[in-house]
């Protein structure tokens, strides 16, 4: 995955500059979209991670989803979907937050920790390297077989004209 901010360890950019929305929004939403196992998995394999306060615990509640009718019409209620929420500080006052499908308050902390640590330049390539790259590569592959097998089942109709006068 590449991300549109400047790699935080580069010495021309304070520590304390904002991270692009745009590459904070790609971290976001690898770590949502992730396993709540694949996303334990990684994380083990950073080790002993800085502490952390609760701003907000995980709550689990409910979020209307809403549509448009082929993709470009008028939205709609779709219906509702049950979602976990939390946000952290890290001791250094960088804030983590984290928007998760379902009712795993684990995966939505780990998320959270994750992108705390992703503002931190200390932990930003670390985090990149082994989180956020392995994961997405993960989903990508996973999405790329789910497009090969669907495609082996398309069908293709023609008519035929017939010969009558």
């Amino acid at each position: 995955m590449t991300l549109a901010s400047p790699d935080p360890t580069d010495r021309a950019a304070p520590a304390n500059a904002p991270v692009a929305d745009d590459a904070r929004r790609a971290w976001m939403r690898v770590l949502a979209l992730a396993s709540p196992q694949a996303l334990n998995d990684a994380c083990a394999k950073l080790g002993a991670l800085p502490p952390y306060q609760w701003l907000r615990a995980p709550q689990t509640g409910m979020t209307m989803v809403r549509a448009r009718a082929g993709g470009t019409g008028e939205q709609f209620n779709l219906g509702e979907m049950t979602m976990t929420r939390c946000a952290l500080t890290l001791d250094d006052g960088t804030v983590g937050m984290a928007y998760v499908q379902g009712r795993d308050a684990r995966h939505a902390e780990q998320a959270a920790m994750m992108d705390g640590l992703l503002q931190s330049p200390a932990w930003h390539r670390r985090i990149i390297d082994t989180v956020i790259d392995p994961l997405d590569h993960a989903r990508q592959t996973a999405l790329a077989h789910r497009s090969r097998v669907a495609a082996q089942t398309k069908v293709d109709f023609f008519t035929l004209v017939r010969g009558e006068n």
